[in-house]
């Protein structure tokens, strides 16, 4: 199986875990471009993943490694992954989130709204599918979905003409979901970027729960870092970055009492710092544009 990926910001997240001799999980291990450069320093590496087609290419990868473990599970299990793994704490915690190069360019995952497929998007090729999402959830559920997910100004039109259009027949391809899109949309609105980004991207983050899955890794891994320990995340659009800057932000806070206080009653002390907050470089977009809306954020527990 070859199962390319073009890790975004790849020498600064590796640098910025600072992996020399630790134990460190790479919650989204893919293909094992990340997981593969890091296991060359560290003690340990936990290398994880949801896709079954991903954990097979670790196998085959870095699974004669004596210091790489290979999880299929997901990263927002990190507590439960370390408990059977009889580990009490990690040094170093790496999340590439979003969907792989390997994902989109595998026409039949049904990722891409520039090849046709069967409505899937799965992560881990199980559970409820794009095509259960497009085919049964209410006109109002898709709405909200398709807005909140994908801040997509038409979601409203949008879910009008799904629902129309599956009443006469299931919508079961991504090319078919692509025309509905295009068909409530003015073609103005197209000229910028294709116009069924949006609307996959939120399809997807609701099939794989995405947003829900960072949100209680973020608590988790803050609880399992040992002292000096750092998270870093690279996030591709503004729903994952914000959950992620808002989290290190709160863990950075110190004091919160109002400035009239004479005295902090609180207690409330800094957790950690946030390190680094760095975008792809020119040289790397023209090399790889699909890391145009990467951001790597990093934080150390105090």
């Amino acid at each position: 199986m070859e199962f390319v990926h073009k890790s975004v910001l790849f020498d600064e997240s590796v640098k910025a875990l600072n992996a020399d001799n630790k134990i460190v999980m790479d919650g989204t291990a893919g293909g094992g471009g990340h997981s593969g450069e890091i296991a060359k320093t560290a003690k340990r590496l936990i290398a994880v993943d949801r896709d079954p087609d991903a954990v097979s290419v670790l196998q085959e990868r870095l699974g004669g490694k004596d210091n790489v473990t290979i999880v299929h599970n997901t990263f927002s299990n990190i507590k439960s992954i370390l408990k059977d793994l009889n580990i009490n704490k990690i040094d170093g915690l790496l999340l590439d989130l979003g969907v792989s190069s390997f994902q989109l360019d595998t026409a039949d995952r049904g990722f891409s709204f520039h090849q046709n497929a069967p409505l899937d998007m799965r992560m881990s090729k199980s559970g409820l599918s794009a095509k259960d999402v497009v085919n049964t959830y209410s006109e109002e559920e898709l709405a909200n979905i398709i807005f909140k997910y994908g801040e997509e100004k038409f979601s409203r039109r949008i879910a009008a003409n799904i629902v129309k259009a599956r009443a006469d027949k299931p919508i079961e391809t991504t090319f078919e979901l692509v025309d509905i899109i295009k068909a409530s949309m003015p073609q103005k609105a197209m000229r910028d970027s294709h116009p069924a980004r949006r609307t996959f991207q939120a399809i997807r983050i609701e099939v794989n729960g995405e947003l829900d899955e960072l949100k209680t890794a973020l608590d988790d891994a803050f609880d399992c870092l040992n002292s000096k320990g750092r998270i870093a995340i690279i996030t591709f659009h503004s729903l994952e970055d914000r959950i992620v800057k808002e989290k290190f932000n709160d863990w950075c806070k110190g004091c919160t009492c109002p400035k009239e206080f004479p005295v902090c009653v609180c207690g409330n002390k800094p957790k950690g710092r946030t390190l680094k907050s760095i975008s792809p470089s020119e040289k790397e977009l023209e090399v790889n544009p699909r890391a145009r809306s990467a951001r790597l954020r990093v934080f150390e527990k105090f």
